[in-house]
C-alpha cells in the first residue's frame, strides 16, 4: 500500500480518515478474486469472529466456518464446554445447515423458544426414528395457544432433499418447487440437515474453512494468567485449529511468559497473541512465539478503554505499522475492532491485515448466543457486552473468592450492556458476510488485485476530511 501522492500523514488515522483511489485493473470479475489468507489460519474469506461471550458460540462457529471464516471461542468458557463445542462444530456438514429438531409432543412454546436460534427460521418435527414428519415456522405458531402440541399445527406437506445433493442442483430444485427451504435426509430417510435456497446458492460462492481432515475450523482463546500451558494443552487436545493468547494489554511481561509457555508445547496450529498497536509490541510477541499478532486497543464498539485510560491508537495507522513490522519476520497481523462498514474491512486489508476480527457487528444476528428480545417498538435485538465489562469480569472470576471478585468488579472498563438490533434486511450473520465480502471483492477489483496479498501491495490510499467521509455516505431521503 502507498499513500496518494506519497504524502505522509501528520497524525494517526482511523478507517474514516482514509479512502482508496481506483487503479487500472485487469481483474474481469470480483468473483475471480481469491480472498484466502496466507497466515495459516485456513480462512478462505478474511473474517474472524472475535472471542466475545455475547458473540462467539457454536452456531456462530458453524455458520461462519461454512462460509470460510473463523470463530474464536472466548477464554472464560469452561474447557469441558469448549471441548464439546469443538467436537460438535467438526461434525457439522459443509453444505447443510444444522436443523432445529423438535418432537411431535413438544409444544408451540418449545418451538418458539428455538426458532430464532437459526436464520432459516424453521423447525423440523421428527419421529422416534429421526425421520421428518413435519415442519413448523413462525406462521404456523402465530395466534396458537402456547401449550398446543406441534402435531396439531405442523405442516405435513413435506418436500425433502437428498443429503448428498449438489448445491447448484439443490437451488434449482428448491426454486422450481417454489420452496424457500427443505429438510435433507440420508439414504435411510433420517434427517441430516436443512437447506435453504440462499444457503444452496452460498455453497456455490463460498469455500468452507476446513482442516486437513475436511472438517470445519474453529479457534479458541486462553488468557495469560493461571496455568496457561495446561489450558492451552487442553485446547490443543480438543482439536482447535488456532490458539489465541489474549489480553487487552498484549505488550507486557505476563504475555511474553505465557507465549513462551504455549510455544514450548510445540503447537501444530497458528499461535495468535495480542493486543498491541505498535511495531515494538509486534516484534516482542513474534520473538516470544506468536505467528499472528492481534492489533487494536480501544476501537471496538463495546470498548471504553480510550475514554477511561487515554490508551489506544487510531486503528488504520496501528494496523499499517504493525503489519509492516510483522512482514519483516514473515508473520501476520489480525486487525481487531473498529469496523462498522464493509469499507472498513477493506481498508484494514489494504493496511496489511491478513484477517479482520469482527465483534459487535455480528452480535445482532440470529447466530449469536444471546436470546432474541423485543423492544417497545417491536424491534428485535440481542444484548452485547464488552470483555472488560462487569458481566464478563463476573464470568471470568466466578471461581474466585467474593473479596477478589468485588475488587476486580471495581475496575471493569467495558460497556456492561448494549442493544444490538437485528437488521430486518440482514438478520443473519451470513447476510452480513455477503455484504462485507461483496464490498471487499469490489475493492480488490478497483485496486487491480487478484488476491489479498496483491491488494495490500497495490492499494493507493488517500486522506480525507470529515466532510469527505460524509460525502461518501448514501442519502436515505431527499435533501430538498
Amino acid at each position: 500500500m502507498r499513500f496518494l501522492n506519497d504524502i505522509q500523514p501528520p497524525y494517526d488515522l482511523t478507517y474514516d480518515d482514509v479512502f482508496m483511489v481506483p487503479s487500472r485493473s485487469a481483474v474481469g470479475s470480483r468473483q475471480d478474486v481469491d480472498l484466502a489468507s496466507l497466515d495459516g489460519s485456513g480462512t478462505t474469506i478474511p473474517l474472524v469472529v472475535a472471542n466475545m461471550t455475547a458473540i462467539a458460540g457454536r452456531r456462530m462457529a458453524e455458520t461462519v466456518a461454512r462460509r470460510g471464516g473463523l470463530v474464536v471461542i472466548p477464554q472464560d468458557i469452561p474447557i469441558e464446554v469448549v471441548t464439546e463445542v469443538v467436537s460438535w462444530v467438526k461434525q457439522r456438514d459443509l453444505v447443510l445447515d444444522t436443523p432445529i429438531v423438535l418432537a411431535p409432543h413438544q409444544t408451540v412454546a418449545d418451538a418458539l423458544s428455538l426458532l430464532h436460534k437459526r436464520a432459516h427460521d424453521a423447525g423440523v418435527v421428527v419421529d422416534d426414528g429421526h425421520k421428518p414428519i413435519g415442519v413448523v415456522t413462525d406462521a404456523d405458531l402465530s395466534g396458537v395457544d402456547r401449550f398446543t402440541q406441534l402435531t396439531e399445527v405442523m405442516s405435513k406437506d413435506l418436500f425433502l432433499l437428498d443429503a448428498d445433493i449438489e448445491p447448484r442442483q439443490a437451488f434449482t430444485t428448491l426454486d422450481g418447487a417454489n420452496r424457500r427451504y427443505a429438510p435433507a435426509v440420508d439414504g435411510d430417510g433420517r434427517l441430516a440437515g436443512i437447506l435453504t435456497r440462499k444457503g444452496a446458492l452460498r455453497a456455490t460462492l463460498y469455500k468452507p474453512a476446513v482442516d486437513a481432515h475436511g472438517r470445519l475450523r474453529i479457534a479458541a482463546a486462553v488468557g495469560i494468567n493461571g496455568d496457561v500451558a495446561g489450558k492451552a494443552k487442553q485446547l490443543l487436545d480438543a482439536g482447535v485449529d488456532a490458539l489465541v493468547v489474549d489480553t487487552a494489554h498484549g505488550h507486557q511481561e505476563s504475555m511474553i511468559t505465557a507465549l513462551k509457555a504455549v510455544r514450548a508445547l510445540d503447537p501444530q496450529v497458528p499461535v495468535v497473541a495480542g493486543n498491541v498497536v505498535a511495531a515494538e509490541g509486534v516484534r516482542d510477541l513474534i520473538e516470544a512465539g506468536a505467528d499472528i499478532v492481534k492489533v487494536g486497543v480501544g476501537p471496538g464498539a463495546m470498548c471504553t478503554t480510550r475514554m477511561m485510560t487515554g490508551v489506544g491508537r487510531p486503528q488504520f495507522s496501528a494496523v499499517l505499522e504493525c503489519a509492516a513490522e510483522a512482514r519483516k519476520y514473515g508473520k501476520h497481523v489480525w486487525a481487531d475492532g473498529g469496523v462498522r462498514h464493509p469499507r472498513d474491512v477493506a481498508m484494514a486489508l489494504a493496511a496489511g491485515a491478513s484477517n479482520v476480527m469482527i465483534g459487535s457487528w455480528f452480535a445482532g444476528t440470529y447466530e449469536s448466543p444471546g436470546d432474541l428480545q423485543q423492544d417497545a417498538d417491536g424491534r428485535l435485538y440481542k444484548e452485547s457486552f464488552g470483555m472488560a465489562s462487569s458481566r464478563a469480569v463476573r464470568n471470568r472470576t466466578s471461581e474466585e473468592s467474593a473479596y477478589d471478585r468485588a475488587r476486580k468488579a471495581l475496575f471493569e472498563e467495558g460497556i456492561s450492556t448494549s442493544r444490538m438490533f437485528l437488521d430486518p434486511h440482514r438478520p443473519g450473520v451470513e447476510d452480513l458476510i455477503d455484504a462485507i465480502i461483496a464490498g471487499v471483492r469490489s475493492s480488490c477489483t478497483y485496486a487491480g488485485a487478484n488476491s489479498l496479498e496483491e491488494f495490500a501491495e497495490k492499494a493507493i490510499v488517500g486522506i480525507q476530511s470529515a466532510a469527505g467521509y460524509a460525502e461518501g455516505k448514501p442519502l436515505h431521503a431527499s435533501w430538498n
